[in-house]
């Protein structure tokens, strides 16, 4: 059976789960009212220290954020980080393993990246983190569809791609490969996560960004479902991908399955013929945040935003994300 997501289809899907949402899907998608008037999910505020220590920890914590996202670090080192934020009454709530190779055709290179994500795994356990963000590859250097041209089929079995585009595919025909070998050596390798990730109860949180996969929600969907694990879910970054389909239309799509959030921001430009833009400061892009919060609370999210990236300063960035929890 095939999965035919063309953007007509794809919006007309993302209207009815925005007005289940409380969200009006019109040319100025908004909150509505009703959405507006009451949240029930409680987010908590983060920043990344992929080395986190105490003194690095107390000014986190006296700007008003709550906990870090760590990074591949030692046992020990996790350990002592970990002693540290509880004594501030701080968490460690996640590990950033970033960037794999599962894809590689060399399985030297696959095995290595495979044993630095268990390092992350067991690095989350001494945290006392829950998950950790995975990216599982990536691919590129070949001909893609503009980010507008996606109309993508896929095998609803297998998760492969039959089309991503109107038209003659032919043009397309190594990404579809290259997209298609990329579903399978990471679903593989990802399989072969899931015991450790249950014996150190640390989630692996895929998360797709600027690796040409994935590129629209329902097919991410679909990969992160696949493995019917509850040790498999979505880390998803709101800043990413905006020029494909806006985040909360993602947020609305990936649902259940997300266990945390990146707080990034993108400003789009329209001049651009590749339809790119450029990260900014949060708030300062093309972002519509009180869509985005009352995205998440109508999907239930209950946990982290981790700012990544920016230039502003801790108290500027806390401020902003604030404002953010708050749906302004």
């Amino acid at each position: 059976m095939k999965n035919h997501l063309s953007r007509r289809n794809f919006l007309t899907a993302s209207a009815g789960l925005a007005i289940g949402a409380g969200l009006e899907l019109g040319s100025n998608l908004r909150p509505a009212r009703a959405a507006e008037a009451q949240l029930t999910t409680t987010l908590h505020k983060a920043l990344i220290r992929e080395h986190p220590t105490a003194e690095e920890l107390k000014k986190l914590k006296d700007a008003g954020f709550e906990g870090v996202e760590g990074g591949v670090v030692s046992v020990k080192e996790a350990e002592e980080a970990r002693a540290a934020a509880d004594k501030l009454g701080m968490r460690i709530h996640s590990v950033i393993r970033g960037w794999a190779e599962f894809n590689s055709r060399d399985s030297s290179k696959v095995e290595s990246t495979f044993a630095v994500t268990e390092k992350a795994l067991l690095a989350g356990q001494a945290f006392g983190a829950d998950a950790i963000l995975l990216v599982p590859c990536r691919i590129g250097g070949m001909r893609m569809p503009k980010p507008w041209e996606f109309q993508i089929e896929f095998d609803d079995r297998t998760g492969h791609l039959t089309r991503v585009t109107t038209g003659d595919n032919t043009p397309y025909a190594d990404y579809i490969q290259a997209h298609n070998h990329a579903i399978d050596t990471s679903r593989e390798a990802v399989k072969r996560l899931i015991p450790l990730a249950e014996k150190t109860k640390v989630i692996i949180a895929l998360e797709n960004v600027w690796n040409n996969l994935w590129v629209r929600p329902a097919i991410f969907r679909h990969f992160v479902a696949s493995f019917q694990s509850p040790w498999v879910k979505a880390y998803f970054d709101i800043g990413n991908h905006v020029k494909y389909v806006p985040p909360e239309e993602w947020i609305l799509t990936l649902a259940e399955l997300i266990v945390k959030c990146h707080v990034k921001d993108f400003k789009l430009n329209p001049a651009d013929p590749n339809g790119e833009g450029q990260f900014v400061n949060i708030r300062d892009g093309s972002i519509r945040w009180p869509v985005v919060r009352n995205a998440l609370d109508r999907v239930g999210y209950n946990g982290w935003m981790t700012i990544e990236g920016g230039n502003v300063s801790l108290e500027e960035h806390s401020r902003r994300l604030d404002l953010i929890l708050a749906a302004q």
